[in-house]
């Protein structure tokens, strides 16, 4: 198995649940869920990952 080596983006397309919820400053489980709400849910492989850009669109329509 191939090792993943960690890249830093200054914006990145995509992000884990760790940079998930360190973008959105909460804990794990409310990462999750508020990547499920935005429809932001990508799965690769076994890999998951949440589009930067629908988290950002469902964010600003819920402070509207």
């Amino acid at each position: 198995m191939n090792k993943t080596i960690s890249r830093e983006a200054k914006t990145p397309l995509t992000v884990d649940i760790e940079g998930l919820s360190a973008m959105l400053s909460c804990g794990r489980a409310t990462a999750r869920k508020i990547g499920e709400q935005a429809e932001a849910r990508i799965c690769i492989g076994r890999r998951v990952l949440y589009s930067v850009d629908k988290v950002r669109q469902y964010i600003c329509k819920l402070s509207e």
